[in-house]
């Protein structure tokens, strides 16, 4: 059940002066930061290009949407993997070209929910492929997490420690960064340990352009990354339906998920266009609007064109560039095992009998075919990892028989 809008504390735009939502915008730019630059400092992606693609993607999302939903759409890290291994395989061109077909994905599936309605990606996509494959997403990672850690244990347990304690400990706002606060303070540190190298700020301009890249269309490429867009598509619907339930208003009805996947799906082509990750909900960002109780869509475009701007000044991006790995993987061995651990949610919300043999068989293969890194090739094409085991996934919820037969 949606509650009730708040009405004493539910501040609206009639409320809020200009400079108040200024503010307010870059304060919600500020609890996705964190998130948003570190997945294009993880897959040697360009974080000013990461800030200007979420800039223009949550602009291009609100214009679907008609203005309605308060999100901002930041970098996702389903594609972390993914864009690492693409990136070897195919380039770092083409593997935006499959990130663009990913995106192209989000846009056919909205045009099937507006045709069919929500029921179908249920029944195509339960939690027992879902939450699966989001696991692999996670423990697929976390060797890359530890191998950066290891540079320096001792910035990475800092990093950690700090990114734990505002999760468990943080009060209002702190709460929500345990991502940025970790990085910021892991980097105060290494400055203290003078192993921070600042020649790439000295040479940066202040004012220069994004490091773009474009894409080239490799149907390999397409075909492995267009599989990967199955998990975080299921994850935008429950991001939907979470800030639907904060702000008291059915935006799974009006404007429809057929328009936010619509929104979702051309930011995530956006990005790849121009050599930024793909583009998703941030829960973040949704918990920021939990507890500030301000629902004004206009504060998430305001985030969004300071994020634009951001992404032009040099000097901002050079420093990015300077943090330390070993703090990066500090945070990794945190946000990793979460991600694993939201496929676990996912399973246990949904409640599937486990008792059942084709639960555990589809289970077990999709982990076994994810963590493995199986590969299957022909010819030149090859699929695999996370790719083929949400195909494999898929296949198998539809073959299996629903019988009662109880594992042994």
């Amino acid at each position: 059940m949606l509650g009730k809008p708040a009405n004493e504390t539910d501040k609206d735009a009639k409320e809020l002066n200009a400079t108040t939502k200024l503010i307010l915008g870059i304060q919600m730019l500020f609890v996705a930061f964190g998130a948003t630059v570190l997945v294009p400092l993880l897959t040697g992606l360009d974080p000013a290009v990461a800030l200007f693609t979420a800039g223009v993607g949550t602009l291009v999302f609100h214009l679907v949407t008609k203005n309605k939903v308060p999100v901002f759409l930041g970098s996702s890290f389903a594609f972390i993997a993914p864009i690492i291994e693409g990136t070897k395989l195919y380039g770092l061109p083409g593997a935006l070209g499959g990130l663009i077909a990913a995106g192209a994905i989000y846009v056919i599936v909205s045009m099937i929910v507006r045709r069919k309605g929500i029921k179908l990606i249920e029944k195509y996509f339960p939690a027992i492929v879902i939450g699966p494959v989001i696991m692999c997403i996670g423990l697929v990672l976390a060797p890359t997490g530890i191998e950066m850690a290891q540079e320096n244990w001792l910035l990475a347990i800092i990093s950690l420690a700090v990114a734990i304690g505002l999760v468990i400990f943080g009060k209002g706002m702190l709460k929500l960064i345990p991502i940025f606060g970790g990085i910021v303070i892991g980097y105060i540190v290494a400055l203290f340990m003078g192993i921070v190298d600042f020649t790439p700020v000295t040479q940066a301009a202040w004012i220069s352009l994004p490091d773009f890249t474009f894409p080239a269309f490799k149907w390999e490429a397409i075909i492995y990354f267009i599989p990967v867009a199955i998990a975080p598509l299921i994850e935008h619907i429950g991001d939907i339906y979470t800030i639907s339930e904060v702000t008291g208003k059915k935006f799974v009805e009006k404007p429809g998920v057929h328009r936010t996947l619509l929104g979702d799906g051309l930011a995530t082509m956006i990005a790849g266009f121009f050599g930024g990750p793909p583009n998703t909900t941030y829960s973040e960002v949704t918990g920021a609007v939990a507890l500030t109780k301000v629902y004004d869509p206009e504060i998430m475009r305001i985030a969004a064109g300071t994020a634009i701007i951001l992404a032009f000044v040099g000097k901002l991006g050079a420093i990015l560039k300077t943090i330390p790995s070993a703090v990066l993987g500090g945070i990794m061995i945190l946000l990793f095992g979460m991600i694993a651990a939201v496929g676990i949610r996912t399973l246990l919300q949904a409640r599937p009998d486990m008792n059942k043999t084709r639960n555990l068989v589809i289970v077990s293969i999709i982990l076994t075919i994810g963590i493995g890194g199986a590969t299957i090739s022909f010819g030149s094409f090859s699929l695999g990892g996370i790719g083929l085991a949400s195909v494999v996934g898929l296949v198998l919820n539809q073959i299996l028989p629903h019988e009662n037969k109880r594992a042994l």
